[in-house]
């Protein structure tokens, strides 16, 4: 899926919904939103989607701080809206799909950097002349996911520097 199709996809959704905030963009669109404690060790899941008989369910790993459940509930919802219709597949979660080969992660974290990030305040942060990790402090959001919003702006024509950091699908695993 292109990084054209996903930032559609972010549009219908906000457009559609008329909503940001991601717990209740989950009321809206009627997916269960439960909150579990499943660690902070290394290796914790920190979220998943399930979809089972045109039920959707994201479960989000309740020790987390607030704004890592926030992203992370955002990169589920991307999966529910991106990937609810892929064959063979019940659930997205970090044990099985956090890997270099998974275009499911990449996508659903292209979602959340368009769904999160709005082009106007990366572009105004960027022109502050402040440093790459400066602007995702400022953004507060973790510097891989800033990675993939400059994807997404390169992707629409916008002059953006190179990221000093190349972000993988997997990045949420480790944060």
């Amino acid at each position: 899926m292109s990084i054209d199709v996903i930032s559609n996809e972010v549009r219908k959704i906000k457009r559609k919904y008329s909503e940001a905030d991601p717990v209740k963009l989950c009321q809206k669109m009627k997916i269960s939103l439960l909150y579990q404690p499943m660690g902070l060790f290394e290796g914790a899941c920190k979220g998943f989607y399930l979809q089972q008989s045109r039920k959707q369910a994201i479960v989000i790993n309740s020790d987390l701080d607030e704004l890592l459940q926030r992203i992370i509930l955002i990169h589920e919802i991307g999966h529910a809206v991106l990937h609810r219709k892929v064959p063979g597949i019940k659930s997205f979660h970090d044990f099985t799909l956090f890997d270099e080969t998974s275009f499911y992660e990449y996508e659903a974290n292209i979602f959340a950097a368009d769904f999160i990030l709005a082009d106007k305040d990366v572009l105004r942060i960027l022109n502050e002349d402040i440093s790459f990790f400066s602007a995702a402090s400022t953004l507060c959001v973790p510097a891989e996911l800033l990675d993939f919003k400059f994807r997404i702006l390169k992707r629409k024509g916008y002059q953006v520097i190179d990221p000093p950091l190349n972000a993988k699908a997997n990045f949420l695993k480790n944060y």
